[in-house]
């Protein structure tokens, strides 16, 4: 190898290590922010359009982004304990920034809330739902916190997210009981696991907290076999919804979904990982492809 080709070499793998670096930034900054989760409360709502097979309202999506901010940041506020020994950088970051924090929690609570109020009364009653479970989920009441009751959290959250997911549609426009159910099931088992997952990664803090959460309960392999028996749980649900004549359209991107699935549970449960942004980039990331491929198989758009 010729000097000018090692050189060119060297100079190529400083720039991947530049372009690596400057990911890792954007992606650390924009999770720290409750940013890319908000993106994926955003997406969900995307794609529950799409299975109801109804055009999309983005102003309704763009509240649910707007909810998603402000809750998880709220959740940030409160969690500063268990965060500061579970992810040491965000309970920085939020200690450091308090007051831009509460203040952007104040804005995007109206955002979502006067964005729902402009497509329908409904709307509002949906987004408040989430609020009020982030509150009381979120909030201690003396010595007691709905958090601190094991299983609840991941309940909680996923019961929020199903809300959105499944109602929001509907809002605005009629469906069918079954449908409806559906749908909710869906989005609730793929965000209880998505929950637990997070869970996984926080073990050590929630512990050293009292917070008795599904994985410090079970342990690490009775944790990884629930989640994988309840992802199970869409296969059944798949064949069931397409013999009604449900998702048709979609039936590629459901059975990815699943798949998916058994990909981070298998991955993010195991002993020997030590679990970082990854989580944040492939769990609440999984959205990303499934509305792009949603999208492309939804020929009614």
């Amino acid at each position: 190898m010729s000097n000018y080709q090692r050189e060119l070499l060297l100079y190529r793998i400083t720039i991947l290590k530049n372009i690596h670096s400057l990911f890792n930034k954007i992606l650390s900054f924009l999770t720290i922010t409750s940013i890319y989760i908000a993106t994926a409360g955003f997406l969900v709502s995307i794609y529950s359009f799409v299975l109801y097979e109804i055009n999309i309202d983005f102003v309704l999506s763009l509240a649910s982004f707007f909810a998603t901010f402000a809750i998880y940041n709220l959740n940030k506020l409160t969690d500063i304990k268990e965060d500061s020994i579970n992810l040491v950088s965000r309970a920085k970051f939020t200690e450091k920034n308090k007051h831009y924090i509460i203040f952007s929690i104040i804005i995007a609570s109206f955002a979502a809330l006067y964005l729902s109020f402009l497509q329908s009364l409904s709307a509002i009653y949906i987004i408040l739902f989430p609020f009020c479970i982030g509150f009381v989920y979120s909030i201690k009441i003396s010595t007691f916190r709905l958090k601190d009751i094991t299983g609840i959290k991941s309940i909680a959250v996923a019961l929020a997210w199903a809300v959105i997911g499944a109602f929001m549609p509907i809002a605005v426009h009629s469906s069918n009981l079954t449908m409806i159910s559906l749908i909710f099931f869906f989005f609730f088992v793929k965000l209880f696991i998505n929950t637990v997952l997070f869970d996984v990664r926080d073990v050590k803090g929630d512990s050293m907290n009292g917070v008795t959460t599904i994985p410090v309960f079970l342990g690490l392999k009775q944790t990884k076999k629930l989640l994988l028996v309840l992802n199970s749980t869409l296969i059944p649900w798949l064949i069931y919804s397409y013999s009604k004549g449900f998702f048709y359209g979609q039936i590629f991107v459901l059975i990815f979904a699943i798949f998916y699935g058994y990909g981070c549970i298998l991955y993010f449960c195991r002993e020997d990982i030590e679990i970082g942004v990854s989580l944040d980039l492939l769990v609440d990331g999984e959205w990303i492809p499934i509305v792009i491929i949603g999208l492309i198989f939804a020929k009614w758009i």
